[in-house]
């Protein structure tokens, strides 16, 4: 069953294009990695999926229904989320206040809430630092604590937006790690947006790439190649497998491509 259905789908912004005739079944369970150069177009493409961005041209179906804004069956991890925070409420504590919709307060909870709020701490593995003040966690715990969030209304669909940003390659395996256990655990469908491949190499599905307006999806071995990257960026772009990692180099320049990754993961898929 497909959980996610984009058809000629066109993205704009003012008069640039930002995506152009895409076509993309995903179906339900998958992880897809999201790449590109900064600029490519990975956020907008979620946010066209949560309806929050009209597109141009075709159309973006859920499980056969048009899109709507405010769905309670997609969890949404933005980058802007990201930033270093100064409260000293606790991580359970900002998870009660999102499930009465509040920025802050402690408000009361009911029995499901606060089994809600249990779970998602318990598919993140957060229940160590969940009582700490948030100000004082790690970049890592902070993210899970984040995700535990985008978790509480038991979403079918999960979408993570650059959630590996300032990780070291210790927290970002950590994360992965959770991401793929709830994937393959609880079913749901994950997109997830990213510039390095290397850290999701054996963990994604398939991936899609983005480029100057166009975007291909497929698994790493039909997208990441020399002819592919070089029809999307424009120029020679050559594909290296060194040491179980991608690299993807600029041959016009001599030098790497923007989405290079130096974190070892094995290459291949599940």
């Amino acid at each position: 069953m497909a959980a996610i259905t984009i058809e000629n789908l066109s993205l704009t912004y003012g008069d640039r294009v930002i995506l152009r005739d895409f076509n993309a079944t995903i179906a339900a369970g998958e992880f897809i990695g999201i790449f590109g150069p900064n600029g490519a177009g990975k956020s907008t493409l979620l946010r066209a999926i949560l309806g929050l961005t009209t597109p141009s041209a075709g159309t973006i179906r859920i499980a056969q229904q048009p899109i709507q804004r405010g769905r309670f069956d997609i969890g949404y991890l933005p980058q802007a989320m990201q930033t270093v925070h100064t409260s000293q409420l606790c991580g359970r504590a900002r998870l009660a206040a999102a499930c009465n919709g509040v920025k802050w307060g402690l408000p009361l909870l009911n029995k499901q809430q606060r089994e809600d709020i249990e779970r998602t701490l318990h598919l993140v593995n957060a229940h160590e630092f969940a009582d700490r003040p948030y100000a004082q966690l790690s970049g890592g715990e902070r993210q899970r604590l984040l995700l535990a969030q985008a978790l509480l209304n038991k979403p079918t669909i999960l979408l993570l937006d650059e959630p590996l940003t300032n990780l070291d390659p210790r927290q970002q395996e950590i994360l992965l790690h959770v991401v793929q256990q709830i994937q393959r655990e609880e079913k749901v469908t994950v997109l997830f947006t990213a510039h390095d491949v290397n850290p999701l190499l054996g963990i994604m599905d398939r991936i899609i790439y983005l480029a100057r307006g166009n975007g291909v999806i497929g698994t790493v071995d039909e997208v990441v190649t020399d002819a592919k990257l070089s029809w999307l960026y424009g120029m020679p772009i050559e594909v290296i497998r060194y040491k179980q990692q991608l690299y993807v180099i600029n041959q016009t320049r001599g030098g790497m491509a923007d989405d290079v990754a130096h974190h070892h993961a094995p290459i291949g898929h599940h």
